[in-house]
């Protein structure tokens, strides 16, 4: 999927659209509101457009974009300290905003989230339509996986999916519910993109008025995916508080809404990922022992993509068909770049790099030359760089505390440079024991 920048500030747009593409985005432009909307296309999953604009506005433009593909989110960009408009636009629609001057992390990291935001947006629709997208299975190791997820699925116990960042346990996920039987909704959410303090009435939901700023009552996700199936990803940066309210419902059967005085009974199938090393949060005391052996009823461990080489091309030709329209032919030479690769970002990163390649072929040619660079670490794979007997937990917690001293213990710039939330770092940081965050 491509960005479409739409500002009128073109030394603005400029260097937004340099860092975009530096960060590995594909990002079409345009100088003003009417522009845009007429570049506006299929391919776009995400629009960033400047509020305030000669002619059509930012304005003019999300209302445009809610009408033409409301699945699409659209950020918008406003002068500092004009909050009431971004405001304004929040309640519009728009997904998020972007207050003048940004950081080029901030930019990049508003729009990474709503690009998932729009592929999870299609993929729900997808499925509510009833299409269930085929896993690529050419290998053994994920031939195994699709005939356990099988095997599984009809039965009502919780599953749980490992395996590292994007691997394609959500898509696993999806193939549970999808032969499940249920016949309700298929429900998603991040447990890592949510603050703590706002992830229990998320996930339980709440009552008008339980808690300051509760304006109205809010069903929570459980019962969104009543009858259905809950997708939680990332159910290992739960807080403790949280994991022994996940255990209660598992057990029991029902929920306890924040405010109300008498707990909700649902019928829901609960499918938890993570990519963190489970046992090891175990031992440290991170993870409840008991919550793990309710949710891996059923667990599924998908293999990262350099233990299924069999499956590289097979995906990159779905993807490179996705990117294009149409199918397209891969030469000798870059078929073996894409079979030689580590691929240390697994299906995510292919399909990233197959998008690259469709963008930049002359006359539908794929060349090797433009596939993006290999990432290393002092000649080898980042994998290289990481000691044997270091857990991912471990390498997570020195990342972050060489982070913390390189930026002098300041949250906000070591947020910035992990490009994660401020949140998160805090909650990582209170986790391992880093510091007074």
């Amino acid at each position: 999927m491509r960005i479409l920048l739409i500002d009128d500030d073109a030394t603005g747009r400029k260097v937004a659209v340099h860092n975009l593409t530096r960060a590995g985005l594909d990002v079409d432009d345009a100088e003003d509101g009417a522009a845009g909307l007429a570049r506006f296309g299929p391919e776009h999953g995400v629009v960033v457009t400047d509020l305030k604009m000669p002619g059509l506005d930012g304005m003019g433009v999300l209302v445009a974009i809610r009408e033409r593909a409301p699945e699409v989110p659209v950020l918008v960009i406003t002068a500092f300290g004009d909050v009431d408009k971004a405001v304004d636009a929040m309640r519009a629609g728009a997904w998020d905003f972007i207050e003048k001057p940004f950081s080029r992390d901030r930019l990049e990291l508003a729009v990474r989230r709503a690009l998932e935001a729009s592929r999870l947006r299609r993929d729900n629709a997808r499925l509510r339509a009833g299409v269930e997208r085929p896993i690529v299975a050419v290998s053994q190791g994920m031939t195994d996986v699709l005939r356990l997820v099988d095997r599984a699925a009809p039965r009502p116990l919780p599953v749980l999916i490992t395996g590292e960042s994007g691997v394609g346990k959500e898509l696993v996920a999806r193939r549970v519910h999808a032969r499940s039987g249920r016949r309700g909704p298929f429900v998603a959410v991040n447990c890592a993109a949510i603050p703590g303090d706002l992830l229990e009435s998320e996930l339980f939901g709440h009552t008008r008025g339980a808690f300051t700023g509760a304006g109205r009552a809010r069903e929570g996700r459980f019962r969104a995916a009543q009858g259905g199936t809950l997708f939680l990803d990332e159910v290992g940066e739960l807080p403790l508080s949280l994991q022994a309210k996940l255990l209660r419902v598992l057990e029991e059967g029902v929920v306890d809404v924040v405010g109300a005085d008498q707990p909700v009974s649902i019928d829901v199938r609960v499918v938890a990922a993570t990519n963190q090393a489970v046992e090891a949060q175990l031992d440290a005391g991170s993870f409840r022992e008991d919550l793990f052996f309710r949710l891996a009823g059923i667990r599924i461990e998908v293999p990262p993509l350099r233990q299924r080489p069999e499956d590289v091309l097979p995906l990159a030709e779905r993807f490179l068909a996705d990117a294009n329209g149409a199918a397209l032919s891969i030469p000798a030479q870059v078929a073996e770049a894409l079979k030689g690769r580590p691929w240390p970002g697994n299906v995510r990163e292919l399909r990233n790099a197959c998008e690259r390649l469709v963008l930049l072929a002359d006359a539908g040619e794929l060349r090797v030359s433009d596939l993006p660079a290999t990432r290393t670490v002092r000649g080898g794979t980042w994998l290289d760089a990481i000691p044997e007997e270091l857990s991912l937990v471990d390498v997570e917690a020195q990342v972050i505390a060489h982070t913390l001293d390189k930026h002098g213990g300041n949250v906000s710039a070591a947020a910035r440079a992990l490009r994660v939330p401020r949140h998160i770092l805090i909650y990582r940081i209170q986790k391992y024991g880093l510091g007074d965050a």
